[in-house]
C-alpha cells in the first residue's frame, strides 16, 4: 500500500513557527530544496506537510540537512524534514535520522556499492555511498549513508 500510494519516498516537513499558504509551499519547497523529481505536497496538520517525493535521490536530500530555509516575501520560515511513518502522531517526534557510517582501512576490493550496502545493513538501512567511495578516489575509508532509529541497539 505504501507504494500504491506513493509513500515509499514520503517525507514531513515540520513548521514550528508559522508556514505560507499550501499552495504557494507546493511551488517553493521543490524549488527552494533543490529538488530534481516530482513531489506532492498536502497539509498533515496544523504545523505538518507530506511530502511525497518520487526520487530516492531527493528523499536522502531533504532527510540529510537539519533543516530547509523556506523563503516568501523577505521571511525565511524553518522547516525541519522526518521520515514519514505509518504510524506518524504530529505530538510525538521521530527517533529515525540519517547519518554517514565509515569503513576506515576497508580493502578497495570492498568499495561496490552492493559490498558496501551489504555491511551497512547490520546498522540500519542503507541509502547511498559518498561520491569518493563511489569513484573510488579515498581508498583508505568507505563511506555511506544510512537511516538509523536511535533507540535501537548498535552492533559494534
Amino acid at each position: 500500500m505504501i507504494i500504491n500510494e506513493n509513500l515509499e519516498y514520503a517525507v514531513i516537513g515540520k513548521f514550528s513557527y508559522g508556514w505560507p499558504d499550501i499552495q504557494e509551499l507546493r511551488n517553493l519547497i521543490p524549488k527552494q530544496c533543490e529538488l530534481k523529481g516530482e513531489c506532492k505536497i498536502g497539509l498533515l496538520s496544523n504545523r505538518h506537510v507530506l511530502i511525497r517525493a518520487t526520487l530516492l535521490e531527493d528523499y536522502v536530500h531533504l532527510l540529510s540537512k537539519s533543516a530547509f530555509y523556506i523563503t516568501q516575501r523577505n521571511w525565511s520560515f524553518p522547516m525541519r524534514t522526518l521520515k514519514w511513518d505509518p504510524m506518524f502522531n504530529p505530538d510525538e517526534e521521530t527517533t529515525t535520522t540519517i547519518a554517514w557510517i565509515s569503513f576506515p582501512s576497508l580493502p578497495p576490493n570492498f568499495f561496490g556499492k552492493e559490498t558496501v550496502f551489504s555491511f551497512a545493513v547490520a546498522v540500519e538501512k542503507p541509502l547511498q555511498v559518498d561520491m569518493a567511495t563511489r569513484n573510488q578516489t579515498r581508498p583508505s575509508c568507505a563511506r555511506v549513508k544510512v537511516e538509523v532509529d536511535l533507540l535501537k541497539k548498535f552492533p559494534k
